[in-house]
């Protein structure tokens, strides 16, 4: 009995020990965020739980994957570049933490649409309260509502349209086809709307984006601003050939080149290609297909999943809809690998990107 007490003794205080060894979550993010800045500093000390713990591990494996030698694919929904994003997105594109972007057409446009015009925008602040005649009235002056703020139709959407159509047009009539982001950087290198810059311009992340010719893909352009626009000239004849403006499937045709390129790409095997997702709908959906489709319908059987995966997303997940394939399910569809380090952080995209974004930048 005395051998198996004194066993016992030594065995907990070797348990004890061991335990005070082994350093605590807070102790290695405080490690990791002493060569960073405030920001990152704040994260470590404060974000220690439930989703706040889910968006510090999403910034910790996004500057783990791009330590491997990755490069990381982004991707924009719902209202992001009216959010601003730019403000951090632009700085990650050009340190060279983003390497390719899928985004809807909205968010193409809108952060130009922010760089020339957004003096004339304006904040309702309590948008929760308007009424339907409230909203009369802001159609009424050309003020089109996103959440918060209001876009204005003649500083914003006409004058770019106006800038972007002379490029459609001069396509057209000389037989040149182009994706929707490559007009978008011609007008942008063109230097016609540099007098109407409103904001800094480093933080516009389709200019940060412009100068590092970064890889953009746009599904379903058609349904953005600029899209019903370019269909309206399409119906008047004024543009006589519809694929002017390249879409879709040849988007589907140029991510999947430029997957397979890059991943062959990678040095002695090392690194792969992430997926940071923000938001659901299109922006997510088509680009994490093409890894199932290069497999499946092309045999490129040596082609890697998707490295990395994190979404951020406020959607309550529920069986049926979008929210209910978590990245788990995606395993089964052939987009990512039982080992593929996961992230999911449900919360605001605005609230939670720029907070990744700036740990991973060191702020």
């Amino acid at each position: 009995m005395a051998l198996r007490f004194i066993a016992r003794l030594f065995l907990a205080a070797h348990f004890m020990k061991a335990k005070r060894q082994t350093k605590r979550p807070e102790d290695i993010n405080a490690a990791l965020a002493a060569k960073k800045g405030p920001v990152s500093k704040f994260i470590a000390q404060h974000y220690r739980h439930f989703n706040a713990a889910a968006l510090l591990d999403t910034a910790k494996g996004y500057e783990t994957h791009l330590k491997a030698g990755g490069k990381m694919l982004v991707t924009l929904a719902g209202a992001m570049s009216t959010a601003e994003l730019g403000i951090s997105l632009a700085e990650m594109i050009r340190k060279d933490k983003v390497h390719a972007i899928v985004c809807t057409g909205a968010n193409l446009e809108e952060d130009i649409f922010n760089l020339v015009a957004h003096d004339y925008y304006e904040r309702v602040p309590n948008y929760r309260h308007l009424t339907a005649e409230d909203e009369v009235k802001l159609v009424e002056r050309h003020m089109n509502r996103v959440t918060d703020t209001c876009i204005p139709e003649m500083e914003a959407m006409r004058r770019i349209e106006a800038v972007v159509a002379d490029e459609w047009t001069k396509a057209d009539q000389a037989g040149e086809r182009y994706f929707p982001h490559e007009f978008m950087y011609k007008i942008l290198r063109g230097g016609k709307l540099k007098k109407s810059y409103q904001i800094d311009p480093k933080n516009s992340w389709m200019l940060a984006a412009c100068e590092k010719n970064l890889p953009i893909i746009v599904p379903g352009w058609e349904d953005a601003t600029l899209g019903n626009m370019y269909a309206g000239r399409v119906v008047t004849g004024e543009i006589k050939n519809v694929h002017t403006v390249r879409t879709g499937i040849e988007y589907m045709t140029w991510l999947a080149e430029w997957y397979t390129k890059t991943a062959k790409l990678m040095k002695n095997g090392e690194g792969s290609i992430g997926f940071f997702q923000i938001g659901g709908g299109i922006a997510g959906d088509f680009p994490i297909c093409v890894v199932p489709m290069l497999h499946q319908d092309l045999g490129r059987d040596g082609v890697p999943l998707w490295g990395y995966f994190a979404q951020i997303s406020d959607s309550t997940t529920s069986y049926g809809s979008y929210s209910g394939a978590v990245p788990n399910e995606k395993i089964t569809w052939g987009k990512l690998a039982g080992s593929t380090p996961k992230f999911i952080v449900e919360s605001d995209a605005t609230i939670v990107a720029p907070l990744i974004f700036n740990w991973v930048l060191g702020k």
